[in-house]
Parts: structure tokens; sequence; C-alpha cells
């Protein structure tokens, strides 16, 4: 078997999907076999992680040697993980594992705050397939059988136990580590209290309903699942949600962690350092990352103090924190794409400010919006009502519906539109003036904004938004020359 860097990519994506596993949890149709509670799923999750963790020949204790910062949350874990990323590259060599990708796979896995690089991705990625297969073979499987994906843990586990074979390899001096989804039961919650110097919970919203429950409430105790004994778990403090501070407080209290409550009027205060991660909302994340940094490298943490007394490593750290997607402009000719992932209603109305604080009198915008797995007519009417109380006025002049394929369909390839016509018509209806158009794939859609962009003229912005894998896509189209 070719063992390069292709190779690789072929074998992980034949593992199960994180949507293969989370469509578990969705509710059975009538005539179907019943389907295992969430409940039933959750509490196998961690034993499981444990034997994948085994079959790689680790223990939880050897991620020990690493000191973690350990990221949950809803909205915001990528902001904080590139703010804590940036600062820490500062003080020594860091690893950082976040989830999903844009454009590579590569990208989960960073080091420095720098991507992998294919042949470090490659060479990591068949020395832990090799073991699973090995695992496999001694306890009786067929070879050819172990010799592929039967042997293998789905996807995100397989990235989360590869992330900790690249970084103990690397022998990196610390590590930022973000959850997938929830905490109580996510595969990275198998980290050990003494490989953990700090956590962090970031906004919290509804989300993954089916897997971690309806409420903010339910959310929020598995995300607080994270919380270790004796390590302090840093959380804004939410006076206006009485009932999630309760939850908070009762799960610190329950694992004997130390929790820190950030109080906003602290931060606005503070006023955040701006940086390349545009977005006054900013300073939230980065108040958290500035709090657990400082615990990390054993600087004082009150936070009536600690946010007032920062070190030029950790200025710079936070000017110079990137993150791929969110609050990100790229200038291609003399069009300014405006690309953010948000995809829950208080993120998009978070992008609604961004954008707006962007735009001249003059300028003309195209909207490039889609949302597969959600409500997206409802995100995009929230969007749309953000947007206006933020300029006064309907801002967009194009808007292009696309679904998240990249390619154009073959020959006799039907492909449902019904999410972005419905989205159309709210368009329409909201924004009468706006020129609208539906596609089926982001190249097409892309060439159709530049068409747009060039009939428009120089003061022509695209906003691109409710969807990281249509924003992951666009990236792809607009740089084509990026390795995958």
């Amino acid at each position: 078997m070719t063992r390069d860097y292709s190779k690789a990519l072929g074998l992980l994506s034949h593992l199960s999907s994180n949507r293969q596993i989370t469509n578990l949890f969705d509710k059975p149709a009538a005539s179907s076999a019943p389907k295992p509670s969430s409940l039933d799923l959750n509490a196998t999750a961690i034993p499981e992680m444990h034997d994948w963790l085994r079959c790689a020949g680790y223990t939880p204790q050897d991620l020990a040697r690493l000191r973690h910062i350990h990221i949950a949350g809803t909205k915001g874990k990528g902001s904080v993980s590139a703010f804590a990323t940036g600062m820490l590259r500062e003080y020594g060599t860091v690893g950082t594992y976040t989830s999903p990708h844009l454009v590579s796979v590569r990208e989960r896995i960073a080091i420095q705050g720098e991507a992998i690089s294919q042949d470090v991705f490659t060479g990591a990625f068949f020395e832990l397939w090799d073991r699973f297969t090995d695992t496999a073979k001694r306890g009786g499987m067929d070879a050819a059988e172990a010799e592929g994906p039967a042997s293998k843990p789905f996807f995100f586990r397989f990235l989360t136990i590869l992330a900790w074979h690249i970084f103990l390899k690397e022998k990196v001096d610390c590590v930022v580590f973000e959850c997938g989804i929830g905490g109580e039961y996510d595969a990275t919650n198998v980290l050990p209290s003494d490989a953990v110097s700090s956590t962090i919970i970031t906004q919290l919203g509804i989300d993954h309903v089916a897997m971690l429950g309806d409420t903010v409430e339910k959310i929020t105790w598995h995300k607080a699942g994270i919380f270790k004994p004796n390590v302090k778990a840093f959380v804004r403090k939410i006076d206006e949600q009485p009932s999630v501070r309760d939850v908070l407080q009762s799960r610190a209290a329950d694992r004997s962690a130390q929790l820190v409550e950030l109080d906003d009027r602290l931060v606005e205060q503070w006023g955040g350092v701006q940086g390349k991660l545009a977005g006054d909302f900013q300073k939230y994340n980065q108040a958290l990352a500035v709090l657990a940094v400082r615990e990390h490298v054993g600087m004082g943490t009150d936070p009536a103090t600690a946010l007032q007394d920062l070190p030029d490593k950790m200025v710079k750290g936070l000017k110079e924190a990137t993150i791929r997607g969110r609050c990100e402009t790229i200038q291609d000719g003399h069009v300014g794409w405006y690309l953010d992932g948000a995809h829950t209603k208080d993120s998009l109305q978070q992008v609604a400010r961004w954008f707006s604080q962007s735009l001249g009198p003059d300028e003309t915008v195209t909207l490039v919006f889609n949302q597969q797995e959600r409500d997206a007519s409802e995100l995009l009417a929230v969007f749309l009502a953000a947007v206006r109380q933020a300029t006064r006025r309907d801002v967009f002049n194009h808007a292009l519906f696309t679904r998240n394929d990249q390619e154009r369909p073959v020959e006799g390839e039907e492909r449902d539109l019904d999410v972005q016509h419905r989205a159309a018509r709210l368009m329409d209806e909201v924004v009468a003036s706006c020129n609208i158009k539906v596609l089926d794939n982001i190249q097409g859609t892309v060439t159709e904004a530049r068409r747009i962009a060039e009939q428009e003229g120089p003061n022509h912005k695209v906003l691109v938004t409710g969807s990281l894998h249509l924003v992951g896509g666009v990236l792809r189209a607009l740089e084509p020359e990026s390795l995958l």
C-alpha cells in the first residue's frame, strides 16, 4: 500500500463521520425500530474512548505529560482557542486541537498556530492506523478486516487521538484542546485532572439538542462536564440567566472545581485588544482566554485585576490571533470578501454587527447564504433583522442561496434546492429590491458573485455566512492553489 498523504486522506474518509454518529441521536421514523436513548448512547462514550486510547497504546496518564487548557461551549470556542494559542506561543511551543476544519483536515491539529505539515500528518496517521490494526489482529480480528476501518474509531475520535499522538511526539510545551460536542461525554473528556491546567466554558446556547437536551440548562450541564477537581474553571458571570448560573455552580461544586465567574462589566471597562480577529464581542472571548493562560503560566487570575495588568507577550498574542472563516476578510481583485461561518441566531447577530461596521454609505453588497442542517429561513430572518437594526437600511442588492456542494452536478444528477428556495422567498419578502438567485454548487456561486461584483464596480462587497461548510467551500474556490 502506497503510504502518502493522499492515501491517508482516503483512509480517513472511510471512517464513520460525525454526522453519522449524531444521526444515532435523532428520533427514529415511525416505521423504524426503536433506537437507543441519548442517555444510553452518551453513557458508552467515555468507556469506548478509553478503550480506543488503549488500542492506540496510550493511557489517560500518558496525556498528563501534556498540560491542557480544555475548552467547551456553544459559541466562541474557536476564537477563545485562537486567543489562548496566540498568547501561549509567546511562552513556548503550543499545540492546538480544534474542529471543524474549513479547507484542510490538518487545520484541526496545529503547532504554534500553524496547521501541521502533510509529512507530519501522514507519518503520524499511519503510525496510529497501524497501532489500531495490530491491536485488532491480536484480539482475533481477521487480518484483512483489521487493516480497514472496522478496527478504527470514528472520525472525530481518531483525530482526537491523532492530535495527542502528534503533540506527544513533537514534545510541545502546552496544549489548547477544544471539545467537539458537549463536554461530559465528549471524546476529549478522557483527560485526567492532572493533565489540565484550566478549563473554559464559552458562551452558551441551544445546539445539538438530540444529544445534549432542549434547554440551555441541560446543555450547560453537558458543557460543564469538563470541570476537574482542583482545576480553575473560567466562565462568564450570567446574572440574567440565574438557572444557568445555578447549573454551573452546582457542577463545579460536584466536581470540586474552582469556578471563576468573570463579570461582563469588568470586560467592558477593560475594552479588549484590537487585533486581527475583528468584532467588539471578541473582548469577552479574549478575557476568558487571558484568565486561563494566566492560570496556565502561574499568574494571578483575580478578574478584578487580571485584565488590567497584561504582559506585552499576552497583548501581542491577542493582537496576532487568527482563525479561518471567522470575521475573515479576503481581497480578491477589487472585491472584498467577508466570511464568517456563524450558524446560530446569536452568532449571526454578531456577524451582522461586525459586517455593518465595515460598510460605507455608497457600498453595494451581495449576500451568499446557506444552512443545510438547521432552519435556514429562521436564521436568515434573524440575520436580516440584525443587519437592518445596525444599518437602518436594506444593504443587500444581491443574494445568492446555494447548497454546500463544491462542484456542479454531474449529468443526470438532481439536487434538492428546497432549503434554498424557501430562503429566497423569505429574502424577497423582507428585501423586495434585492436581486435573488438560487444555485446548486459553490463554484458556480463564486463565479456569479464575481460577475455581479464586476458589474457593480469597485464599491462592492460579498458577505458569506450561515454555515462553516459554506465558508470552507468558498475559501477553496477563492484559493484553489491551497493544498488539502
